[in-house]
């Protein structure tokens, strides 16, 4: 799939598919738009057109099942401004002798007419887009596939007569050996999918496109009041840059310590541990001191509301809501029965490049994977994006919940550890009538670490972290116990 560098683009208006598509459209070639019910596909020719009429570009709109009124109108509610977009309505034309038909006569010269009239329209405007809505009309009046093919010879031959770059839609996809796709250029498939629980899902790939790169496999996408919003999926960069290694620390001394001094950016930090062990509260120190030193943050929620979390911080001494009303932290509470993977990814992006963030908390993982059972490769799309936040040299802290409170019971719902460059592990263990915490420092690849097990403690407006406990079997078994006497436990 050679690139040419000379070839000239359309921009078609929509961010991320002029991303994906590294600029727009071939000029001059017609290309398929194929979907089907509410997947967008008017939407993104209304956008199309649209981008040409803002660019002093002849754009025309043929259409053989909606009204222009209605055409019109749907533009207007998306805000689109379509002055100067030709209209050509075909629905009812030709029909002198049939009054009683809606569309066209079922007879070959119906199609001959269709035909014609999208010929006409072709040399009376001479338009630079033109979007045809939609070719599946044309197939329905052709009851025979080789008269079907012999009319789409003639409206691409039309088409490039004019050089103009058109859009063709078709609501169908199965079309057995789909000479429409064949004889185009390129071809962008809209797909719609409803899960069990949640928004609508929609995807779209890029099928081919002839003469030049493009990225490939599906991108999540959302129908706005703007129109089309596609989600690029995050690809790891061909040449990426190395990041530069800049230590960042807690705050706390004993955290510090058993991190050998910090944890580094554009490197994965996974702090794991059942439920109130104090893993949301460990992360946000490095948001906290991150925004104390002047840098940006971006902190993502799916368990926690934004208020109790902040509530909590600040009884630990953090005064992440100052932060929040100063802009220097971005707080996001994410509802995943509306978003997507696409656009949960496209979130964080633009925290980092359009916003600055040098450290990013996601919190918790575990209910990302639980909301979204039925999408595929999620784990995948939390690799590459953890790929493009260390390209971009961020800290990435993910927060991960375990099952159960003590014993070997406790188990993760979700393997991320391997994409981490760092993992800290909390546990409660029990000692002398009182439930306390422990963490420990599994692994870091970037530098050295202790292998000591400490007790952390929160309260009092502060996090605590205490001398090794030497005295301390079981931690990772799941069964903590401390052999040693309470006393020499930090107070």
């Amino acid at each position: 799939m050679p690139e040419h560098a000379d070839q000239q683009k359309a921009p078609t208006g929509v961010k991320g598919l002029d991303e994906i598509l590294e600029g727009g459209l071939p000029v001059g070639q017609m290309h398929l738009v194929q979907g089907g019910a509410g997947t967008g596909k008017t939407t993104l020719g209304l956008q199309f057109l649209a981008e040409g009429v803002r660019r002093g570009e002849r754009a025309l709109f043929i259409t053989l099942a909606q009204t222009e009124a209605a055409l019109r109108k749907i533009a207007q509610s998306y805000g689109l401004s379509f002055n100067g977009v030709d209209m050509v309505e075909l629905a009812g034309m030709g029909l002198k002798d049939a009054p009683e038909q809606t569309l066209f006569r079922t007879a070959d010269v119906e199609l001959e007419e269709a035909t014609t009239a999208i010929l006409d329209a072709i040399e009376q405007f001479a338009p630079d887009r033109i979007v045809l809505d939609s070719v599946a009309q044309l197939r329905l009046l052709a009851d025979v596939p080789l008269r079907y093919q012999r009319q789409l010879l003639a409206l691409r031959a039309a088409f490039s007569k004019g050089d103009a770059t058109v859009l063709v839609i078709d609501s169908t996809q199965d079309t057995g050996e789909q000479p429409l796709a064949e004889l185009s250029h390129g071809v962008i498939l809209l797909d719609r999918s409803v899960p069990d629980y949640g928004n609508v899902r929609r995807r779209l790939v890029v099928e081919k496109m002839r003469g030049m790169h493009f990225h490939g496999g599906n991108h999540n996408f959302r129908i706005q009041s703007s129109g089309l919003d596609v989600f690029p999926r995050l690809e790891p960069q061909d040449n990426p840059q190395p990041s530069k290694k800049v230590e960042i620390k807690s705050g706390v001394a004993g955290i510090d310590t058993m991190l050998g001094g910090g944890l580094n950016g554009g490197t994965a930090c996974l702090v794991l541990g059942a439920t109130g062990t104090g893993k949301s509260s460990l992360a946000s120190l490095y948001i906290h001191a991150a925004a104390e030193r002047g840098e940006r943050a971006a902190i993502f929620l799916f368990d926690e509301q934004p208020e109790t979390f902040l509530t909590r911080s600040e009884g630990l001494g953090m005064n992440l809501r100052g932060f929040v009303e100063q802009s220097l932290v971005t707080l996001k509470s994410i509802s995943t029965a509306q978003l997507s993977p696409g656009e949960f990814s496209q979130m964080v992006r633009d925290a980092v490049d359009g916003g600055g963030a040098n450290v990013v908390m996601m919190d918790s993982l575990t209910g990302y994977f639980h909301a979204m059972p039925q999408e595929d490769a999620l784990a995948s799309q939390m690799h590459d994006l953890l790929g493009f936040l260390s390209d971009r040299g961020v800290l990435s802290l993910l927060v991960v919940s375990q099952h159960g409170i003590v014993g070997d019971t406790i188990q993760g719902p979700l393997d991320v550890s391997y994409m981490s460059d760092t993992v800290i592990l909390l546990r409660h263990f029990e000692t002398g009538g009182m439930v306390r915490k422990a963490i420990s420092v599994i692994k870091k690849r970037d530098g050295a670490h202790e292998t000591t097990i400490r007790e952390m403690r929160m309260g009092g407006g502060s996090i605590y972290v205490g001398e090794p406990i030497r005295d301390f079997t079981g931690v990772l078994s799941g069964r903590p116990v401390f052999r040693g006497h309470p006393g020499d436990m930090f107070e």
